[in-house]
């Protein structure tokens, strides 16, 4: 207990209030630096669980691998799993590592690593240079990830952009629960338009090529 207490007391220690706002400053500086001349990029998402040879790891590297052949860089969170199969596949690829207590090693196929001492910077670090994303099978991290950009497209906090769910089998259960939430008139009818579920590769390449900015958007500016 007074461990939990002495953590509530140091959250609102004005003194180190202030160190964090230049720490969240710090996150945010560095990665606008860094991808500054970033091509338009998707995110692909999924567990750091997930083994070569497994099925969705050699899914994610050969979605990450049609992306890439588009055009696009692929952004993942840098680590293991499927983030280390999507960065395999790419030919831009970047890393947004998180700092945590158990040190998530960045995998050796990310060309441009960034790490991050909060997750909410991370996140918008993601959504800010990604015109699409990839939810691969994942824990509470990729469930983080889906909630918050649906919930900002949604909420239209961001532009709508192609999400597609890469599994039909894994995602079944997400799915009746968001029919529940319809039931309830928690969300709307075209808020299950927001995405696609698809097993397939080449779906999920044509689809976010035809719905997303193009990648030689930047090259016309």
């Amino acid at each position: 207990m007074k461990d939990i207490q002495k953590e509530f007391l140091d959250n609102r220690n004005p003194t180190k209030d202030l160190w964090r706002m230049f720490r969240v400053i710090s996150d945010f500086t560095d990665a606008f630096e860094e991808l500054e001349d970033l091509p338009p990029a998707i995110s692909i998402f999924g567990s750091a669980r997930e083994k070569p040879g497994q099925y969705y790891y050699e899914k994610a590297t050969e979605i990450s691998k049609g992306l890439s052949d588009k055009g696009y860089a692929i952004i993942t969170g840098g680590g293991p799993g499927i983030m280390e199969a999507a960065n395999k596949g790419a030919k831009i690829s970047v890393g947004l590592n998180i700092l945590l207590p158990h040190e998530q090693k960045t995998n050796p196929y990310v060309k441009i690593p960034l790490k991050f001492k909060y997750f909410f910077t991370r996140k918008v670090t993601f959504l800010k240079y990604s015109v699409g994303t990839v939810m691969m099978p994942g824990g509470f991290g990729t469930l983080d990830e889906l909630s918050e950009v649906l919930t900002l497209v949604q909420t239209r906090r961001m532009t709508k952009i192609p999400i597609v769910f890469f599994g039909k089998e894994y995602y079944e259960p997400l799915l009746k629960f968001f029919d529940k939430m319809l039931e309830y008139q928690h969300i709307e009818k075209e808020d299950l338009n927001l995405f696609i579920v698809t097993d397939s590769v080449d779906e999920v390449v044509n689809y976010i090529y035809q719905n997303a900015i193009k990648p030689n958007i930047i090259n016309k500016q």
